[in-house]
C-alpha cells in the first residue's frame, strides 16, 4: 500500500483528504497543519468555490504532525501531497525530495519559474518522483477531449479556444492574496496553459490582452502561436459577477468532428460532418472528488511503477507556468512575447 501524507489542511488539503477515501492500494496515513483545531478535526472553517464545506471529522488512526519536519521524517510515509499555498510549495517539495520522499504538489508548481527550475532539479537528484496535481485532464470532459486529440479519432486539432472565468474569490484570503497565488493570471489560468500545452505542446509565442488591477493581471485572453500547428485561443480571469460564480469549457475544432463544451450551460457535445451530434456518456462525473480520486490514483499508481506519469509531469507543470508569466508579460507590454 502507497502510504500517503498530506500537508496543509485548507481547501485542497481537504478535499485531497476525502478524496483519497477511494483509493485502492493507497490510503492517507498522516497529515500536518500548524492549526492544532484542524488537527483535532475541527474542520468546520475550510470552504471552497465547489464541493462539501468542512465538518468535523474523525481523524483517528491517522498521524498528525503540527511540525513539517517531524512528518518528513516519518519512515512510513512513501508520498507527501502537498496542499500548502503556491509560496510554499517549493520549499516543502525541495525538502521532502531531499529526505527521499516522493513528492505530489498541488498546482501551481511554484509561484515563479526559478522556485519550478529549483523542484525540476531536486527531483533529478533525489531520484524521486516530482507529480504536480493538474486536476483539469481527469475531468471526463476534458479527458474526453485530451484523448481525442492525442489519439487522431477525429483527425488533426485545427483551431480552439477555451473558456475558465470566476468572479472574484472571497471565500480565502490565501486564493485572494496574488502574493501567495500569483493571483488570476497563474493561479485559476494555469489550468488552460497546462491542458493546452498537454494537447497541443508548447508554443513558440504568445500574445496577450487583459485586465489588470492593482498591478495584477486578473482577466487575459491569448492568442499561442505555433510554428505549424492550431490556431488556438483562451479566455480566463477573475472579473465575473457573483451570479456566476464559476464557468470552464472549450470549443474544438477537428477535421472530422467539432467537440463543445462549456460546465454552466451546454454537456460535452460531439458533431460531426454529417449534421448529426451526440453527447457521450462519460464516466466519472458522480460527484466534486471523483477527478481528485483518479489524480490521486495516478500518482500512488506511479509511485508503485517509479514511472512518472505524463498527466502529472512536472516538467509539463514548470512549462505551464512559465507560459502564464509570458501572458502577463504581454498584457503589460501589447507585445507579442516569445515562450
Amino acid at each position: 500500500m502507497v502510504r500517503i501524507g498530506i500537508v496543509g489542511i485548507g481547501f485542497m488539503g481537504m478535499i485531497h483528504y476525502l478524496a483519497a477515501r477511494k483509493l485502492k492500494d493507497a490510503a492517507v496515513t498522516a497529515l500536518h497543519s500548524r492549526d492544532p483545531k484542524k488537527l483535532a478535526g475541527d474542520w468546520r472553517s475550510i470552504q471552497g468555490n465547489f464541493g462539501p464545506r468542512g465538518e468535523m471529522m474523525d481523524l483517528s488512526g491517522v498521524k498528525k504532525y503540527q511540525r513539517l519536519d517531524d512528518l518528513l521524517a516519518d519512515p512510513d510515509i512513501d508520498l507527501v501531497d502537498i496542499c500548502l499555498p503556491t509560496h510554499l510549495h517549493a520549499s516543502a517539495a525541495v525538502a521532502a525530495l531531499r529526505v527521499g520522499k516522493h513528492v505530489l504538489v498541488e498546482k501551481a508548481i511554484a509561484l515563479t519559474p526559478e522556485d519550478a527550475d529549483a523542484m525540476v532539479q531536486a527531483t533529478r537528484q533525489a531520484g524521486r518522483l516530482l507529480m504536480v496535481a493538474h486536476v483539469l485532464p481527469f475531468f471526463p470532459e476534458f479527458a474526453f477531449a485530451a484523448e481525442a486529440i492525442r489519439s487522431g479519432k477525429y483527425g488533426k486539432l485545427l483551431a480552439g479556444h477555451f473558456l475558465r472565468v470566476i468572479s472574484k474569490p472571497d471565500w480565502s484570503a490565501d486564493i485572494a492574496d496574488a502574493a501567495k497565488t500569483g493571483g488570476p493570471a497563474v493561479d485559476l489560468h494555469i489550468h488552460d496553459t497546462h491542458f493546452i500545452g498537454l494537447v497541443c505542446g508548447v508554443p513558440k509565442a504568445v500574445f496577450s490582452r487583459g485586465v489588470i488591477s492593482n498591478g495584477v493581471v486578473e482577466h487575459l485572453t491569448t492568442q499561442y502561436l505555433y510554428e505549424d500547428g492550431p490556431a488556438i485561443s483562451c479566455t480566463s480571469g477573475a472579473i465575473c459577477q457573483k451570479a456566476r460564480p464559476f464557468v470552464h469549457g472549450y470549443e474544438l475544432y477537428l477535421e472530422k468532428a467539432t467537440l463543445t463544451y462549456q460546465s454552466d450551460c451546454r454537456s460535452l457535445t460531439v458533431l460531426h460532418p454529417d449534421g448529426r451530434s451526440e453527447s457521450p456518456q462519460l464516466a466519472g462525473g458522480e460527484d466534486a472528488t471523483t477527478a481528485f480520486t483518479a489524480e490521486l490514483q495516478c500518482a500512488a499508481d506511479a509511485v508503485r511503477s517509479g514511472k512518472e506519469p505524463d498527466l502529472l509531469s512536472g516538467k509539463l507543470a514548470r512549462d505551464a507556468l512559465v507560459m502564464c508569466f509570458r501572458e502577463c508579460e504581454s498584457v503589460r507590454t501589447g507585445q507579442v512575447v516569445p515562450v
